[in-house]
């Protein structure tokens, strides 16, 4: 269906250059020229009467929306990436031309293209608003003149959403293939085609245990629950399943790492070397292996308790580190962060002063119960921190993920950003595109370790390809795939191609 508009209505989407010809000038129009201007996110009858009103006032009708960085109207606005809103626009009878408008107001596109008319909805025209005043002054100048539509029932997009949120999952995902010339089949041969790449995973090794017990009861004099224990399993989770999961996608994996002198040390070792993982592991016999045990009772986790040992590396561990990191030749180097010791506002700069010619660079900021700090990740290819992280960081609760995500790429100087968002997906950023991608997990399970999933994926398929758009596709199939299992399990590309084929049908 999307293809279909595309082919049908994209044409008449221009951008500002593309405009001023077909419009001409004000005074030397043959025809004259209304443009309205706003956010369109879902399209009601209070939309279509104000365009329809405009129309009838002008032969020519442009609408001009405003692009996703700036529509402020909540963090996950607009729900309708721009460039669907803009098509959904186009395939409008009445509507004759469409701009996405990359500036934060129209003003500027006012003062170029001087309209005949600039129309407002109703709801501006009483009390008026200081933006109003300020665009009705620059349409003043030029002597267009500024309509207001008639009211009687004033809609809000906002309103809706909020009220019943609509389902575009695969709406979008149509507009991100066709904007980025992508194919499911193509996809598929790049997921097929990852291995031989040399990767080189530096990071925090984290045991996560699922405890397994049943619910007795409770006490009655205090409040305690008592439960029966049933089974306990052990996973290697962290860096080392970020190691893993490139692993099964046939990648030769260095993997270095901190371990303490224990059990879990040995029983990471040993599990690692089994999957065929080389490893540079630095013991530090004054601190445990960070084990994070979760009790389960009837499927529901009751508690989570915490081993370990957050005081930054020593000095002598630190230049280890930092060793390991210059000797080390590899395609690809993935700073896999969990604030557990190795990562800090000093060894970061280190680390990443460290890092060999050649190798596309990844920083991964993954804090659960720890607060670090993504910006710290100076200048490189690729980094990938939670909403929650990068909010942290920037000390920004209120702009939307655009915004949010632009800031990060900005203070950190890196080329491309991916914001991953939990169930609602994931938001990313290159020097010349963004867009969102939702999930694609349809039975979760288990949602812990599919952020470690879509960065081992994601980083493979952007040195492959170069493309941040394929790589984050891939991602979020590789996340959907772990958040499938109880546990942190090594995806392989066969569950991937499994899970392309589910979003194929979905499609169809």
């Amino acid at each position: 269906m999307v293809d279909e508009l595309n082919k049908a209505y994209s044409g008449k989407i221009l951008d500002i250059a593309g405009l001023e010809a077909v419009i001409g000038s004000i005074g030397k129009r043959e025809k004259k020229f209304v443009l309205c201007h706003g956010v369109f996110d879902v399209v009601h009858p209070g939309h279509i009467r104000h365009l329809a009103y405009a129309k009838s006032r002008a032969d020519v009708l442009v609408v001009s929306i405003t692009c996703d960085r700036w529509v402020e109207k909540g963090a996950y606005r607009p729900h309708v990436p721009e460039s669907l809103r803009a098509l959904s626009l186009a395939a409008l009878e009445m509507v004759d031309f469409v701009l996405i408008d990359k500036n934060k107001t129209p003003i500027e596109n006012l003062k170029i293209l001087k309209p005949d008319f600039f129309a407002k909805g109703f709801e501006y025209s009483d009390n008026l608003p200081e933006a109003t005043l300020e665009e009705m002054d620059i349409v003043s100048e030029f002597g267009g003149s500024v309509l207001f539509t008639p009211g009687d029932v004033v809609y809000s997009s906002t309103k809706l959403i909020n009220q019943f949120t609509p389902s575009l999952k695969m709406e979008k995902l149509e507009v991100l293939m066709q904007q980025f010339d992508l194919s499911l089949d193509k996809i598929r041969e790049t997921v097929n085609s990852l291995a031989g790449q040399r990767v080189h995973v530096v990071g925090d090794t984290i045991i996560d245990t699922y405890t397994r017990t049943v619910l007795i009861g409770g006490n009655t004099k205090t409040p305690t629950f008592s439960v029966l224990f049933d089974s306990k399993e052990d996973y290697v989770g962290g860096a080392g399943i970020v190691s893993q999961h490139m692993k099964a996608a046939g990648a030769d994996v260095i993997f270095t790492t901190l371990l303490g002198d224990d059990d879990l040390g040995r029983f990471a070792q040993d599990h690692l070397k089994n999957a065929g993982i080389e490893l540079n592991v630095i013991i530090d016999e004054g601190r445990p292996t960070t084990n994070k045990n979760a009790i389960i009772a009837d499927g529901y986790r009751l508690l989570k308790i915490d081993t370990l040992d957050n005081a930054t590396i020593v000095p002598d561990i630190r230049n280890q580190f930092q060793k390991k990191v210059k000797e080390t030749q590899a395609d690809c180097i993935v700073f896999s962060d969990f604030r557990h010791g190795i990562f800090n506002r000093n060894t970061v700069k280190m680390l990443i002063s460290a890092i060999p010619d050649g190798a596309l660079t990844v920083a991964d900021s993954q804090v659960a119960s720890r607060w670090g700090n993504i910006t710290e990740f100076e200048n490189l290819d690729l980094v990938t921190p939670n909403e929650r992280e990068a909010r942290f960081a920037l000390a920004d609760q209120d702009s939307n993920i655009v915004q949010l995500s632009h800031t990060i790429k900005d203070r950190t100087g890196s080329s491309n950003v991916i914001l991953k968002l939990g169930p609602r997906g994931l938001f990313f950023l290159s020097d010349n595109s963004y867009q969102y991608i939702d999930s694609f997990a349809t039975n979760v399970k288990d949602a812990v370790g599919s952020g470690d999933a879509l960065l081992a994926y994601a980083t493979l398929t952007l040195r492959k390809t170069g493309s941040l758009a394929e790589a984050c596709f891939v991602g979020a199939v590789a996340a959907a795939c772990e958040c499938e299992f109880d546990g942190n399990i090594p995806i392989s590309p066969d569950l991937i191609n499994i899970k392309i084929d589910e979003i194929e049908k979905a499609i169809q």
